[in-house]
């Protein structure tokens, strides 16, 4: 994952969607046409999921789906991406062990909320994971 100069930890991956479907003639599977996404993940989500997700993981992503046109003068394109609320393994398969995340404040004497700061989102920017 990365921080950004404001201290939010980001994580941003390309995930490829492939739809398969069974071949009747021929009695045997065969890949479609692949999507690829952009996913995008903020805070804890992103801390936890660098330390889970590996290339070749099969995921389930749940978030908000954001599709762009670009153009950069030489070449143009549609980017889709998703800001992922959810991140996790596809249990159908495989089998995964979960660890809950324990979160430290840096220095809890100076991280004295002022009025209305407590918020669950105020909460995690000031987080780190061990």
């Amino acid at each position: 994952h990365l921080v950004t100069q404001e201290g939010l930890p980001i994580t941003s991956f390309r995930l490829a969607s492939s739809k398969r479907r069974f071949d009747r003639t021929k009695k045997i599977w065969v890949d479609g046409e692949t999507n690829w996404f952009t996913i995008n993940s903020f805070r804890q989500l992103a801390i936890n999921s660098a330390s889970s997700i590996s290339k070749g993981d099969r995921i389930v992503v749940s978030g908000r789906l954001k599709v762009r046109d670009w153009d950069n003068g030489e070449r143009s394109g549609t980017s889709v991406e998703i800001e992922a609320d959810c991140l996790g393994h596809d249990l159908v398969w495989g089998t995964t062990q979960f660890s809950r995340t324990v979160l430290v404040r840096e220095d809890p004497e100076d991280d004295e909320p002022e009025e209305n700061e407590l918020d669950s989102e105020s909460a995690l920017v000031g987080a780190k994971s061990r």
